[in-house]
């Protein structure tokens, strides 16, 4: 039986905040002597806000109260109440996840609906929603190649890279078309970060705020900005400036990149068409920057694909709740339940495939994915598993977890581990036995998630044997 709901979603992003009404078709497409499994089988988005600058007090701080009225206005216009919105996500992005108060603003927003996926994202997790949201995930599946995404917003371009639809590489860079901020007749700089005057410096050019600056130093600077996105597609030899611009560690380049794509704010510059007159429509240097990334030569290195969504792609509508029981073979150390709103890493298949040293590593580095501005984010750590598992590959991978999730197991939060096989117990009690029972565990089976997902644990039922699950996903290329 199918069941229509309203979903919200909700991007505070660097230079832009938005929403997004859809209608979500929901149906069980589990057989009838199966646990239920509620999957998202359409989606119509029903209303989109206007696109507000996202208001800020300071430099480092969000206008909670200013940002709620917004979204509050746009539920008005709308002709939708907060009672009406079954489910939805808010997600913080960019440069504006950094801010002080990014945790206090979601909690201001977290009461307009029902259930929310309430996250802030750091640079490495923006990337992979942002490169769904533009359907990069899809488009690898359907072609078996690599694509790559450049979401390219006001502070930041966030770099997604996905082979055969799994997520194998991120990046950040601190580009994008508001990191100048220049007043459209007086031509002087109001604003401009410290990185990108920097840039300019190492470019010899001088650049001050409340200072008139010319066209051609813009196209200059926004020029280098451009060539700085061949260095790290791999089409140019990266140099210090790539060192200086990246906000995270480097992309691999070790895979041979077939599509790429462009979302983001930026993205509208890009493939649309500005006259010279209209270069500051935004005061900013977004439309001198797309321009120059449209004077690249791209094309001849790899095929461009434009996706439905562009400056909406972080978040086009939230996502519906699966439902779902764990395995009957769990372990879990303490009634520590609820747990809610853990991100989800996902191992990939060609992760799984690797020793176990190498897979240690593996999942260090996407644990990485996860951070956020001075403080780490607990994380669930979801893999596939083996059907028959000896006792001695057992025990490999019990170390190999406790050692890739080790910035985990610093924290004050349990480990929580999802395999789809039917291993949890004897993993959960390998793992328990190696960290000498001093740490609260959680390993369940017979569960399917993936990457950009979020899971609530319910309290255990049927005297301790299954455990309620909710997964939380966002609603990407439906």
């Amino acid at each position: 039986m199918k069941e229509k709901i309203i979903s919200v979603g909700i991007d505070i992003g660097t230079s832009t905040t938005q929403l997004v009404f859809s209608r979500l078709t929901i149906e069980n497409t589990a057989t009838a002597f199966s646990i239920p499994k509620i999957s998202i089988v359409e989606k119509e988005v029903i209303y989109k806000s206007r696109i507000y600058f996202t208001p800020l007090k300071s430099e480092t701080e969000i206008d909670g109260e200013l940002v709620r009225e917004m979204i509050e206005s746009e539920y008005v216009k709308a002709g939708i109440k907060s009672k009406d919105v079954d489910t939805g996500a808010v997600i913080i992005t960019g440069e504006t996840a950094r801010k002080v108060n990014a945790s206090l603003v979601l909690e201001k927003l977290s009461g307009l609906a029902g259930d929310f996926v309430v996250a802030t994202a750091g640079p490495d997790l923006e990337s992979i929603i942002a490169g769904k949201g533009a359907g990069a995930d899809l488009l690898s599946k359907a072609k078996r190649g690599v694509v790559v995404n450049l979401d390219i917003g006001g502070g930041t371009t966030n770099i997604s890279v996905f082979k055969d639809g799994e997520i194998i590489d991120t990046t950040c860079l601190d580009l994008g078309g508001r990191l100048i901020k220049i007043h459209p007749d007086s031509m002087k700089v109001e604003y401009i970060s410290k990185k990108i005057k920097k840039l300019a410096e190492n470019m010899g050019v001088q650049i001050e705020v409340g200072e008139a600056i010319t066209v051609d130093k813009i196209n200059g600077i926004t020029n280098r900005m451009s060539e700085i996105i061949e260095e790290v597609l791999g089409v140019k030899k990266a140099t210090e400036d790539l060192n200086l611009i990246l906000t995270t560690k480097d992309l691999k380049r070790n895979y041979d990149i077939q599509y790429i794509s462009f979302s983001g704010g930026v993205a509208d510059c890009i493939y649309g068409e500005y006259s010279d007159e209209n270069n500051l429509i935004y005061g900013d240097i977004g439309v001198f920057l797309g321009k120059s990334i449209n004077k690249l030569g791209l094309p001849n290195k790899f095929i461009i694909y434009e996706p439905t969504e562009t400056i909406r792609a972080t978040v086009v509508g939230a996502g519906s709740h699966t439902t779902d029981i764990s395995g009957s073979t769990i372990t879990f150390t303490n009634d520590i339940f609820p747990l809610k709103n853990i991100p989800i890493l996902k191992l990939s298949s060609e992760d799984e495939l690797l020793g176990y040293e190498e897979l240690s590593k593996a999942i260090k580095e996407k644990i990485s994915w996860f951070g956020l501005q001075n403080e780490k984010q607990q994380v669930a750590l979801a893999l596939k598993g083996v059907k028959s598992i000896s006792f001695r590959e057992l025990e490999l991978l019990a170390q190999t977890i406790i050692g890739g999730m080790e910035e985990i197991l610093s924290m004050d939060v349990p480990l929580v581990v999802i395999v789809e096989h039917d291993i949890a117990k004897a993993l959960g009690q390998t793992i328990q036995r190696y960290l000498e029972y001093k740490k609260d565990i959680v390993c369940i089976d017979a569960v399917n998630v993936g990457n950009g997902d979020f899971i609530d644990i319910g309290k255990p039922l049927a005297n301790g044997r299954v455990v309620p699950i909710v997964i939380k996903t966002l609603a990407f290329g439906y």
